[in-house]
């Protein structure tokens, strides 16, 4: 359950006692819990005792950049954020409406128009408890290989995850990147969107949190919500409504999904690490 000295520091933060607490799941990282105080406020909280220095700050401000992008998207407030812990504002979920997909769609696609300058965002950040890093870029392709692929590869290399003749494929692939994918304005990426990261509010609206944002190439986060399933046909139709993805995508999907597939092996190692080297096999 809740370690005391969140409970302290929740219970002066907001000068109000804890009435009650639920344990509830807080994905393969974190540990989480709906806490209601005496005055009927409720929060999600989740913490983790071995939290890489700034994760949880790093979240808070994804989830304000994700809040502020004018959609209808519902994302938690943030209402106190530590080192070891972070404090959302509880959202009920719902079974959503029978339009409730397609609108997520279309809200994600107004949300991918919110663009930037560059590749990248101003701070560094996490995708589960391994860093991330933002370092802008012009370029997608540089973005892409220098700060996505190649920290994940040598990372595995070097952890004995992926075998050392990977880092000579890899760079071959590198070089057919900017051939392959479209040239599209950095967007306003969720960076994990996948089912364990969304659901039906009882509105009918689509919340998403546990975010890994930056501003990047907007097929990264499509072509991520195919990589485990959970989203219907639906959701895609409301998203090329608003935004319709360039032709080929289906092609690009797999190379996309190399990132995520790589953060998994690094995790959690296992079959991930095969399936990774695949991918970049099939294009150094």
């Amino acid at each position: 359950m809740l370690p005391e000295s969140i409970k302290s520091r929740i219970q002066k933060e907001f000068n109000v006692a804890i009435r009650s607490e639920k344990g509830i799941y807080g994905g393969d990282i974190n540990e989480a819990a709906k806490v209601q105080l005496e005055d009927d406020r409720t929060f999600f909280v989740k913490w983790n005792s071995d939290a890489p220095r700034g994760m949880f700050e790093a979240e808070a401000e994804g989830l304000e950049l994700l809040k502020n992008a004018g959609t209808q998207l519902e994302v938690p407030v943030v209402k106190l954020t530590a080192e070891n812990f972070l404090v959302l504002d509880w959202i009920e979920e719902g079974g959503g409406r029978q339009n409730s997909s397609y609108e997520f769609g279309q809200e994600l696609a107004k949300m991918h128009k919110n663009t930037d300058d560059q590749f990248g965002l101003n701070h560094d950040n996490f995708i589960g408890k391994l860093p991330q890093s933002n370092t802008r870029h012009s370029n997608w392709a540089d973005f892409f290989a220098i700060e996505r692929i190649e920290p994940q590869v040598k990372m595995g290399v070097e952890s004995g995850k992926l075998t050392r003749s990977i880092l000579r494929t890899v760079e071959k692939m590198y070089t057919k990147l900017g051939s392959i994918f479209p040239t599209e304005k950095p967007a306003l990426i969720h960076g994990d969107l996948w089912s364990g990261n969304y659901m039906f509010t009882k509105s009918g609206n689509a919340s998403i949190y546990d975010p890994a944002v930056y501003y990047g190439h907007r097929e990264m986060e499509m072509a991520m919500t195919r990589l485990f399933g959970g989203f219907s046909a639906n959701f895609y139709e409301g998203y090329n409504e608003v935004y319709p993805l360039d032709s080929g995508f289906d092609d690009r999907v797999t190379l996309c999904n190399l990132y995520p597939i790589l953060v998994h092996a690094n995790l959690f190692g296992g079959s991930y690490c095969r399936q990774a080297e695949n991918i970049i096999n099939s294009y150094g």
